[in-house]
């Protein structure tokens, strides 16, 4: 090859999402799984309960941007350890709204502030102006 390769995949913008992102989970990916025995999904489907109330599978799996098989198997492993209940909805028994039980919000809370002490560890060594313009930033590139 004659032509010297100038790319560079360490600044690749899709990698430096992906090295950063599997940084950044890690270490908090240890404490719920550690706490709770929960995967990804699981906590994402607890956390939208926890901060927006009832809500059905389909809408979170919407915000979250999770596949709604991720979700469903998500819901049956937090109903099984008794985090949240399933409530047929009575005009449309496709429909199922989902609630935190109080174990479920003991646990969400729990996560909750374990997450602010996490995140602010994560960027403590940033100047929060870097901090507001990275959150602008991803959340761009994520379409919201």
């Amino acid at each position: 090859m004659d032509e010297k390769d100038d790319f560079d995949v360490q600044f690749f913008l899709p990698y430096l999402l992906n090295q950063a992102s599997e940084v950044a989970s890690d270490g908090f990916q240890k404490i719920y799984k550690d706490r709770y025995g929960m995967l990804r999904t699981d906590w994402r489907v607890l956390f939208h309960l926890g901060i927006y109330g009832r809500m059905t599978a389909r809408d979170i799996g919407r915000m979250a941007q999770v596949h709604k098989t991720k979700i469903s198997r998500a819901v049956a492993r937090l109903e099984t350890r008794r985090f949240l209940l399933r409530e047929e909805d009575a005009a449309d028994r496709r429909v199922e709204h989902l609630t935190l039980t109080s174990a479920g919000q003991a646990a969400y809370r729990d996560l909750r502030g374990v997450a602010r002490n996490y995140e602010a560890r994560l960027v403590a060594g940033l100047d929060p102006q870097d901090v507001v313009a990275l959150r602008r930033a991803l959340l761009h590139l994520s379409g919201r």
